[in-house]
């Protein structure tokens, strides 16, 4: 009997409305484990090089892990993995809420969706059943309003709904993935592709837990996290959510603002999260099992732009993109366009980061209000920030334009527009600087589905966590502000790390390497406990290893390698004020660094491509075409 999970993936061919079942086998879930390294699987066995991602032909896989809906703290995640339409690499994202555990009760690890319906649909999945049902009466409506239209249509206010939103009915090309109106599959346009396959959403209901293998132990090992809290590093963000980062990000000169173009920003303190639960804060929200509850929740009733708590809260990096990015000091419209996002369905990161790059086109006259429609686009005007994100979302105006995200945007653009942007493989930088923290500029540069924070551990947790650094065989600590080969080391362990936690699917606030509330070792242990395998520390970072180089097998595929693990060429030029002025970064130093990283993964120095004999060491043979060492594609 399987410990953990269901042992059930449901495919959907939404073109001709078939459902079948798979029953994978046991040493298919250890391999993968779930999440996005499961996903992948799917990717590589059953699509083909150069399909456009708002194609038919495009796979979506949405993966549990043989951990989600078990009762311990930062396991109720989903992973999200198809090819990008924003990037054109592979496309990868992940969600917390209510939504993965609810889904794997309803009998399921994965989805696999294919194809794409000739009418709207929705998939209602529950109780080890599934049926697509006719959404036209959906099709348009804020996410908001579609939760409540599907739980009023089946009879059953505990459905959980995931849903693409009109701006992934309009394809827009950073759109988002939203369950319980504020959890997004945020990055690399998950919910473009879900819009472009006529699925409106995916509903869920059911009540069969699988049983886990030691549950004594891993109630023990939830109550520890418990605990912990109170004098943890989690306790600050249990408070003050992620925008508590505000303060020493802007103290170290490393809070990206007006495009980039300076690391401190004067109007920090009213974007801060101290402000923010002082203002505008009603409560804070949670995932299923977690006693953490970092998610913030506000309202604001009067005035011009009234916040609904339905749709959650602003955390740091969506208050960093639509507030210092666009040199926006004014909470209140941060989270009226967190709002909107989350109404329609969109990325924060990518919308505020395509926004302060139009802002910054203006500044230089590249764009005028002839182009915006009328709109006054300088930095610092919120009221235009605010219209902008309701244009993108609708495709309106200009809002068409940049709805292609800011890399297409300024090839349609021109008028050396290219020069402002502030991207990697076409996807807008998260809000934390090359400048500041080396190592994650990076992997900011060499991450397969594009710049991502969450993808390795930050520079300052090598100094600042030994012990557990201890435990990844990283015992040689550097200086923040190093990227010599052992902080090259310390990135590539600690991406391995962040590798695994997304296929199987964990928190990366709740377990990571540093700060968080469980360490490595502990990460064994809740997996032992949930599965009853004896797994070890080694198997788990191999798991992340094995996902990571999927990833470049993929890209790879699609054309992509060494050539496009290139940081922006804004970073190059000088920062202006505070203790980062003058602060650039270094084309020298990161190719160098690019050298040692692709050498320490086993991959192909002039191509970054995986080798064969870093593949068939990772039981990836299968991907490999021909004999040979070289590269694998």
């Amino acid at each position: 009997m399987p410990f953990g999970y269901q042992g059930r993936i449901l495919h959907v061919n939404l073109t001709g409305g078939e459902l079948t079942l798979e029953h994978p086998s046991e040493a298919f879930y250890r391999t993968f484990m779930g999440g996005s390294a499961l996903g992948l699987y799917y990717l590589l066995r059953g699509m083909g090089a150069g399909v456009d991602a708002l194609a038919p032909e495009n796979i979506l896989v949405l993966s549990l892990s043989v951990l989600t809906g078990a009762p311990f703290p930062g396991q109720s995640r989903m992973t999200a993995v198809a090819k990008s339409p924003l990037t054109d690499c592979v496309g990868d994202a992940q969600c917390g809420g209510f939504f993965p555990a609810e889904m794997k009760f309803a009998g399921f690890d994965a989805l696999i969706l294919r194809g794409r319906s000739p009418r709207p649909v929705y998939l209602w999945v529950h109780d080890g059943e599934a049926v697509l049902r006719p959404a036209d009466h959906l099709w348009g409506r804020t996410t908001g309003e579609v939760e409540a239209r599907i739980r009023q249509d089946l009879g059953d206010e505990k459905i959980e709904v995931l849903q693409c939103g009109p701006a992934g009915e309009a394809r827009v090309r950073f759109a988002a993935l939203i369950n319980m109106c504020s959890r997004a599959n945020g990055r690399t346009g998950m919910g473009a592709v879900m819009g472009s396959k006529n699925l409106r959403a995916v509903a869920v209901r059911g009540k069969d837990r699988p049983p886990v293998a030691d549950r004594p132990g891993l109630t023990e090992l939830a109550r520890r996290g418990t605990r912990r809290i109170p004098d943890s590093d989690v306790y600050g963000l249990s408070l003050l959510g992620t925008s508590q980062t505000v303060r020493p990000q802007n103290a170290a000169g490393g809070l990206p603002s007006y495009n980039w173009a300076s690391g401190v920003f004067e109007g920090w303190e009213q974007l801060d999260g101290r402000t923010l639960a002082d203002t505008i804060l009603k409560g804070r929200d949670t995932c299923f099992a977690c006693p953490i509850r970092c998610k913030r929740v506000v309202q604001a009733e009067d005035g011009a732009l009234p916040v609904d708590p339905l749709y959650g809260g602003p955390e740091y990096e969506t208050i960093a993109a639509f507030g210092s990015f666009c040199g926006i000091d004014d909470l209140r419209a941060v989270a009226y366009a967190n709002q909107l996002c989350n109404m329609y369905g969109m990325d924060t990161i990518s919308c505020g980061g395509t926004i302060a790059w139009a802002m910054d086109c203006y500044e230089h006259g590249i764009l005028t209000s002839k182009d915006t429609d009328g709109l006054d686009l300088r930095f610092g005007r919120a009221d235009a920030m605010v219209t902008l994100t309701e244009k993108i979302a609708r495709r309106e105006g200009i809002g068409d334009i940049l709805a292609e995200g800011s890399a297409r945007a300024a090839a349609i653009i021109g008028r050396g527009s290219e020069e402002l942007l502030v991207t990697v493989k076409k996807a807008e930088l998260p809000g934390h600087m090359p400048q500041v923290k080396r190592s994650l500029g990076l992997v900011f540069a060499v991450n397969p589905f594009g710049p991502d924070h969450n993808s390795s551990d930050h520079d300052p947790g090598y100094v600042d966590f030994p012990a557990r650094m201890a435990e990844l065989g990283l015992v040689d600590p550097q200086p923040v502000s190093s990227l010599n080969r052992e902080k090259v080391r310390f990135a590539l362990t600690t991406q391995h790390v962040y590798s695994c936690l997304d296929s199987i699917n964990l928190c990366e606030f709740v377990f990571g390497a540093s700060w968080q509330l469980y360490g490595p070792g502990e990460m064994v242990d809740v997996v032992r406990r949930v599965t009853g395998w004896n797994v070890t520390l080694e198997e788990l970072l191999r798991l992340g290893e094995r996902r990571l180089n999927m990833m470049r097998v993929f890209n790879a595929r699609e054309g992509i390698g060494r050539q496009d693990d290139v940081l922006p060429k804004k970073l190059r030029k000088a920062l202006l004020g505070g203790v980062t002025d003058g602060a650039r970064v270094s084309e020298e130093e990161i190719e160098q660094a690019k050298d040692w990283y692709y050498e320490m993964a086993g991959w192909d120095l002039p191509t970054g491509k995986p080798t064969r004999v870093k593949l068939d060491e990772l039981g990836l043979g299968w991907l490999i075409p021909n004999e040979g060492s070289g590269p694998a594609a």
